[in-house]
Order: C-alpha cells, then sequence, then structure tokens
C-alpha cells in the first residue's frame, strides 16, 4: 500500500506543478481582476483533499469490490459536501472575489477530479488475459 501511496503522490505533485505552471503562464495574459488571490492556496487545498480520498481509497481497494464501491461513493460524497462548504463560506465572506474564486475553484476542480478518476480507474483496472496483438 505504502508504494502505491508514495507513486501516486508523485504524480500527484508532477501534475500539480505542470498545472501551477500553466495557471501561472495564463495569469500573464488574463486582467488581474480575473484572478483570485486565493488561487495558489486552492492548489494546496486539491491537493490536500486528493491525497486523503485516495489514500481510503487505496484501503479499500484490495478488499471487496463492494465496499471499494461503497467506499468510493461516500469519498465522493463527503469531497463535493467540503467543496460545496468551502465555497459557499468563502462566497459568503468575500462578495467581491466570488466569481474569480468560484472560476478558479471550478476549473482545478474538474483538473484534479479527472486526474484522480483515470488513477483510480487504471489501478481498479485487471489486466486482461489472454490479449494478444498481431
Amino acid at each position: 500500500m505504502k508504494s502505491g501511496y508514495i507513486s501516486f503522490l508523485k504524480q500527484l505533485l508532477v501534475f500539480s506543478v505542470i498545472l501551477g505552471g500553466l495557471v501561472g503562464i495564463t495569469a500573464i495574459f488574463i486582467p488581474k481582476e480575473y484572478l483570485s488571490p486565493t488561487l495558489p492556496f486552492l492548489f494546496f487545498f486539491f491537493i490536500a483533499v486528493t491525497l486523503l480520498s485516495y489514500f481510503f481509497l487505496l484501503r479499500t481497494m484490495k478488499k471487496k469490490i463492494n465496499r471499494f464501491i461503497n467506499t468510493y461513493l461516500l469519498v465522493t460524497f463527503l469531497k463535493l459536501m467540503v467543496y460545496i462548504l468551502v465555497m459557499i463560506t468563502y462566497v459568503f465572506t468575500n462578495r467581491s472575489d466570488a466569481i474569480p474564486f468560484m472560476l478558479g475553484f471550478f476549473i482545478l476542480y474538474l483538473c484534479y477530479t479527472i486526474f484522480e478518476v483515470v488513477l483510480i480507474v487504471g489501478k481498479t483496472r485487471k489486466p486482461e488475459s489472454g490479449t494478444s496483438t498481431q
């Protein structure tokens, strides 16, 4: 389990650095009023949430598939609730930055969700036996 988690951590950090670089390059061309000052902190938030959810999923991956599916659904539900709570709290306390924050949050949410799903599907897929390419 440790090697799978460390491998995921490395991939997540590389993905985050690349994504951060793309955001940094994009920030040069976008007017400052469209960028939230919280954007760098959102990266750390999404990294932490993704690592925590992957940890729980990795723990149940070796057990029954039904348990993994239930855990995946529960973790996804809890993540969505945390995301909604963070967004609502921030938007109500910083109304002037609401739209740039929500836009950045949504883009990072999509990127990190796609990344996590791709790696989880790859991890849970069993290699097909007996197939050959000729």
